[in-house]
């Protein structure tokens, strides 16, 4: 049962490719409230199919209490397209009406990172929201008063297709409570009692991270800096490895993350890495693969050409698989040091291979990775007046880049032509190759 009058409240949901991510990122969140001393129950509205190895690490490990519950039907699945899918069961958060032991519940999305305590706005009304969006308030974090008259009424409202702009909760949400726009802003009452009706909430509860990038400081005047919050791309939330140096804020996410939970799934598969890295570049090295097994008919001169081309395209798709494939198999929930660390590894590990196997000139081949490494530096250089001056820096060092990147490119295709040309790599086939003091080594 519960302890308190309150609670923070948030959901969880299964079938999107990104479900691991935010299971993490709700224990990160919950343990977050712990950190600043919220002194309320913290409830998780858990879809039925969620695994029950995290249902009870989150009930026993992290002091959730868990209520389970059957998905809602969207009737509005259909306006969602493409990226927007993942918002299909959203409307669980509706749910929340439904905990009626509690006399005021804090819904909260798992992309916050709680700051200090908010427990104040267990004072406010029957619903209480933010407008990050100036016509549209945000449901990343909203205060309501659970009911199980308006929790049905809202699924009668499901029933008949009531108004949703978005196809998600947010739109629903903001067509049952159509005029919150215009209501006064909440301040808690010094004597500690609740408020009764709908309230706007300072922008501090809700602090979206693109504010941050633009000062490289938080200054919200309205109300305490309480709550951070991530509405933005997808594939830059905070617990992404690659969100840092890129977005400074991931940095704090992971900070949270190390001192609460640690990274006991990610670091074995890392590990696999690190052994597998290690062991391509031992093996280039003992191996020293070499093109003079490159054997192919050039009789046709037609024929001739067209492998040439197709061995070229061979050397470039093999320097894009060296700089992609190691950004793709890392647990993309790890931390940015160590991610970016696997990554640049995993470059050197496959761009080694590369160098070897199409006997390519290191430096031209490594150029990008060397400018990968500094971009990291500029971009994590912690001294910037703001986010403007950063950008701007950002932009000048790619601008001064470019060009060595362009000559690293043509270093290659001249390398890979010359290769090309040396008859002794390459004896027509039928005809015995020549024998020469070189070849003998072979």
């Amino acid at each position: 049962g519960s302890h308190h009058r309150h609670a923070y409240a948030a959901m969880m949901y299964m079938g999107t490719p990104r479900d691991y991510e935010f299971y993490v990122a709700v224990r990160v969140m919950m343990r977050s409230l712990s950190r600043v001393g919220a002194d309320a129950d913290r409830v998780l509205i858990a879809s039925s199919d969620v695994p029950l190895d995290w249902v009870r690490a989150m009930r026993e490990e992290d002091g959730m209490r868990v209520v389970v519950v059957e998905n809602l039907k969207n009737p509005y699945e259909g306006n969602l397209g493409g990226m927007n899918r993942r918002f299909k069961l959203t409307l669980n958060k509706l749910y929340a009406w439904s905990l009626v032991d509690y006399e005021r519940v804090i819904m909260i999305d798992s992309d916050n990172i709680f700051l200090q305590n908010t427990d104040e706005l267990f004072q406010c009304g029957q619903f209480c929201a933010v407008f990050i969006n100036p016509c549209y308030f945000h449901t990343g974090l909203f205060v309501l008063q659970p009911s199980m008259d308006v929790f049905n009424g809202m699924l009668h409202d499901l029933e008949i297709g009531h108004d949703n702009s978005d196809g998600a909760d947010q739109g629903f949400l903001v067509g049952c409570f159509p005029d919150l726009l215009d209501k006064p802003l909440f301040h808690p009452p010094e004597n500690g009692t609740k408020l009764n009706g709908t309230y706007r909430l300072p922008l501090g509860y809700q602090m979206d991270a693109s504010y941050y990038y633009l000062k490289l400081h938080w200054h919200v005047p309205c109300g305490p800096n309480s709550v951070i919050t991530f509405p933005s791309a997808p594939w830059f939330k905070p617990w992404y490895w690659w969100s840092w140096p890129i977005l400074p804020l991931g940095l704090s996410w992971h900070k949270q993350r190390w001192d609460d939970l640690g990274y006991a799934a990610e670091i074995p598969v890392v590990l696999m890495e690190l052994l597998m890295y290690t062991a391509i570049i031992a093996l280039t090295r003992l191996a020293r693969p070499q093109m003079t097994k490159l054997c192919y008919n050039r009789r046709p001169e037609k024929q001739g050409v067209l492998v040439q081309w197709l061995i070229k395209l061979a050397g470039i798709v093999a320097m894009v698989a060296a700089y992609t494939i190691p950004f793709f198999v890392i647990p993309c929930t790890v931390h940015p040091i160590m991610g970016w660390s696997m990554y640049l590894f995993g470059v050197l590990a496959f761009s080694t291979a590369v160098i070897n196997a199409f006997l390519l000139p290191p430096l031209a081949v490594l150029t990008a990775w060397l400018g990968i490494v500094g971009m990291l530096f500029v971009m994590a250089f912690p001294w910037y007046h703001d986010g403007i001056a950063r950008i701007l820096v950002v932009v000048a060092y790619a601008f001064c880049s470019a060009p060595f990147l362009w000559a690293s490119i043509v270093r290659v295709m001249d390398s890979l032509q010359t290769m090309l040309e040396r008859d002794l790599h390459f004896p027509r086939l039928g005809d015995p190759a020549p024998e020469t003091e070189f070849s003998k080594l072979y």
